[in-house]
């Protein structure tokens, strides 16, 4: 399906938000997938793995899910070079079929009990097709987002990426505590777990269907039709860009880091250290998501106001100083309503990062290496942060020494600080006087 060039500036805002929810249905689809390994990890960690202590169960599903950002690099570089070449619908599209492959996967796998060896061999298998699916994901819709968002609201329409990650996420919480209600322990252990994964390969199925009528952005319409699509997107073109490459891994760096700790470790915190059930962990980390989700939009109309610059620089310092005092007391709290108002809080500042660093990706790199510039030093980073954030959490706990990943969490909030001052204010960078 072909659509008819359309100048972002100009269109209407039924247009716009139709090109939005398109954009972002698919993107929900895909972080529920992604994120469902994370919320019933508790309870395939013992199908997977040889019988051990909880947190080392924890520990080698968490290394699973760190092998999976091993391949978003390599989707950011694949899928984003498709991006580029054949158009953001295309690539969106493939995304998609990718993650529905992995999913299906691990709903099928037999348990080690009955295969041995091969069940967390294909569990590694179907987290590598998710990553390169994520991989690709993340800087497409990105793209896609922004391209379609115009100059005035750019912040406010982007942060609707972050809205439909975080509501995959709450989906996938949501799955879970249905089933916890639905299902006891035991059956939860032994097959229940296998539902929600079922429940994604079938998603992903209906947003190939809905994206397949994705009208393509006007900017790329344009770039392509005044040059050659293999002249711009590859990795000797994206080096041209040093300063940009850069500040999207320093800027990603500390954000992701916070993100993951906060919302996908949240869980198994509260579960393993501050000890609450897994029911209660669940609802709380799914209530705070909640809000979190709400916040997005927000802060990204803020940051269209004041700019991108100051928005991520309120993130780094909060982040910086509350992270340790922050996880200290969650870590101690034993009163549910203290816990989420704790991890509210946490994800406020937060959200400093994630409504707007997709936009502000976005904002440094010229349309023909747009979908690449903003989609492979990001899955860099994230493979290199936010996958080992959770890994390296239990990793340190399991050593006696969990205070430590406290700081950890807070140094990288540094690194990330120091290019927020630094950086140059992108709001009204020329390279995307081609998305207007």
């Amino acid at each position: 399906m072909t659509s008819p060039t359309t100048d972002s500036s100009t269109i209407s805002t039924s247009h716009r938000l139709r090109s939005i929810f398109g954009g972002s249905v698919g993107n929900l689809v895909e972080w529920y997938d992604w994120y469902v390994y994370s919320a019933f990890s508790l309870y395939f960690a013992k199908a997977f793995f040889p019988p051990a202590n909880q947190t080392a169960q924890l520990l080698n599903a968490a290394a699973v899910f760190a092998v999976g950002f091993l391949m978003r690099p390599v989707g950011g570089w694949l899928l984003g070079r498709y991006a580029d070449r054949k158009g953001r619908r295309a690539a969106l599209t493939t995304s998609v079929l990718l993650m529905c492959g992995g999913s299906l996967l691990i709903a099928i796998t037999p348990s080690y009990s009955t295969i041995g060896v091969a069940a967390p061999t294909l569990l590694v298998i179907a987290r590598l097709m998710q990553g390169l699916s994520v991989g690709g994901e993340y800087g497409a819709s990105a793209t896609y987002l922004s391209e379609m968002a115009g100059q005035r609201r750019r912040g406010f329409w982007s942060s609707f990426q972050y809205v439909t990650l975080i509501m995959g996420q709450l989906l996938a919480l949501g799955v879970l505590l249905v089933l916890q209600r639905s299902l006891d322990a035991p059956q939860l252990d032994a097959w229940g777990w296998r539902i929600p994964f079922v429940i994604g390969a079938m998603c992903a199925v209906v947003a190939v269907w809905l994206r397949r009528g994705l009208e393509e952005t006007a900017a790329f319409k344009s770039a392509t039709a005044t040059s050659h699509k293999s002249a711009g997107s590859t990795i000797k073109a994206l080096l041209q860009h040093p300063r940009a490459i850069a500040t999207v891994v320093g800027l990603t760096a500390g954000g992701t880091v916070a993100f993951y700790t906060f919302t996908t470790y949240a869980q198994k915190f509260l579960v393993n250290t501050a000890g609450f059930s897994k029911s209660d962990a669940t609802l709380i980390s799914a209530a705070s998501l909640a809000v979190f989700m709400c916040i997005q939009p927000l802060v990204g109309a803020l940051s269209d106001i004041v700019g991108r610059r100051p928005v991520l620089t309120t993130f780094g310092v909060l982040g910086t100083i509350g992270t340790v005092p922050m996880l200290s007391t969650l870590g101690s709290t034993t009163s549910a309503m203290s816990a989420f108002l704790l991890l509210t809080l946490a994800l406020l500042v937060i959200s400093g990062y994630t409504a707007i660093n997709a936009v502000v990706k976005a904002e440094l790199f010229p349309t023909s290496i747009r979908a690449l510039g903003v989609g492979f030093p990001y899955a860099i980073a994230v493979s290199v942060f936010g996958g080992t954030a959770e890994y390296l959490a239990l990793w340190f706990k399991n050593m006696g020494h969990e205070r430590w990943f406290y700081w950890y969490v807070t140094a990288c909030i540094v690194g990330s600080l120091v290019v927020y001052v630094t950086m140059p204010e992108t709001q009204k960078t020329v390279n995307m006087a081609d998305a207007e």
